[in-house]
């Protein structure tokens, strides 16, 4: 007689079998401690990004940290997910891949497309898969901006690539579902008010898992002039190290928390302008009395906006900075004609460019 627990593993094929054999390497309660404390911090910034970029509240709850593999995913979820593949260029070597649900998409590229109605119903389309490209881009740009201040180092990462698959078809595609090898999932809640209520997955290989745990504890004890120690070494070892290690984590996290609170407080509501269309164009001249200077080229420049900043902000600057103008919305333009003050206007459209039309000309310009 089989036991249940037999059969399922039966029903999931011979190389689940052998799945299920090597999770059982899995990693230490410190490494899966420090991984959710890790995620906790990166996708607490990326919340914010998303929150900004959707103009909607976001909420990511405390992440769930558990060893899986790529056979008893498939089993679990057969469905189709949209897979977001994350490779870091500098910094971490290694690459993650984000699950997201495909109605999750479709509701996040309505909204960045400022749609009224939420169709959840249609066909997924590439176009739906740029815009959560470009989205997870900015959030896992973020994130990596929060990575670098916890492994006191630079860490960016390479534009992510969106993929409608099922787990079945990832093991085919991404690298990180090729291997037998143990995977670690990260679950994530993630609330975007009334819109989306579901899990977020982030699957790491157990060998970049660890090697990030390695790193964080390399920077950590750099810090205090401690020697650095391998997550592989003893137990033993690790246990006499753990209160060590977990009042460094906790002061980090405090550091990054005060930065997303920071944020928080700071936090622009960014929408796109409206502009009015222009179909016809009507010529008007003025000064026609001045004929002997009228081909005289003159350069004309509208100005949207001006901000001073420190040289030390501006270096701190990357993909996804908002800087903020000294204009205020509907403010008019500046016009100048080379360089000097002539005129005020707004922003129009005329077929597919852009134009300015004059609102107010500045009668002390001596043209």
């Amino acid at each position: 007689m089989l036991s249940q627990e037999e059969i399922d593993l039966l029903l999931k094929g011979t190389e689940d079998l052998n799945d299920e054999y090597t999770k059982e390497q899995g990693i230490s309660e410190i490494e899966k401690d420090t991984l959710g404390e890790i995620g906790n911090i990166s996708m607490g910034t990326a919340a914010t990004t998303l929150s900004t970029l959707l103009n909607r509240k976001v909420t990511i709850t405390t992440p769930n940290v558990e060893v899986t593999t790529a056979g008893e995913l498939s089993y679990e979820y057969p469905i189709p997910f949209v897979a977001v593949d994350v490779r870091y260029r500098e910094g971490l070597e290694g690459s993650n891949i984000l699950m997201i649900n495909v109605d999750d998409v479709k509701i996040i590229a309505d909204i960045m497309m400022g749609k009224d109605k939420i169709d959840t119903e249609r066909e997924l389309t590439e176009l739906d898969l740029s815009a959560i490209s470009e989205v997870m881009n900015q959030m896992m740009g973020s994130s990596a901006t929060s990575l670098s201040e916890i492994f006191s180092k630079k860490i960016d990462i390479e534009p992510p690539k969106s993929y409608e698959i099922t787990f079945s078809e990832g093991r085919e595609k991404l690298d990180v579902l090729k291997t037998s090898a143990p995977i670690i999932k990260v679950s994530f809640k993630m609330i975007v008010e009334d819109l989306i209520d579901s899990e977020i997955m982030q699957l790491i290989p157990i060998d970049f898992g660890q090697e990030m745990v390695e790193n964080l504890m390399v920077s950590s004890d750099s810090e205090s002039d401690v020697e650095s120690y391998s997550v592989d070494e003893d137990i033993s070892f690790i246990d006499d190290i753990e209160e060590d290690f977990s009042n460094k984590v906790e002061e980090k996290t405090s550091k990054i928390n005060n930065q997303n609170k920071k944020e928080k407080k700071d936090h622009v509501v960014i929408k796109k302008p409206e502009f009015e269309a222009f179909d016809t164009d009507v010529g008007v001249s003025y000064n026609e009395s001045i004929d002997l200077v009228g081909d005289i080229p003159v350069e004309l420049t509208a100005e949207l906006g001006r901000t001073i900043k420190k040289i030390s902000e501006i270096l701190e600057y990357g993909p996804g900075t908002v800087i903020e103008l000294d204009k205020l919305v509907g403010e008019p333009l500046d016009i100048y004609a080379n360089g000097k003050f002539i005129a005020k206007g707004e922003v129009v459209v005329i077929d597919d460019n852009f134009g300015v039309r004059i609102t107010d000309v500045n009668n002390s310009y001596g043209g």
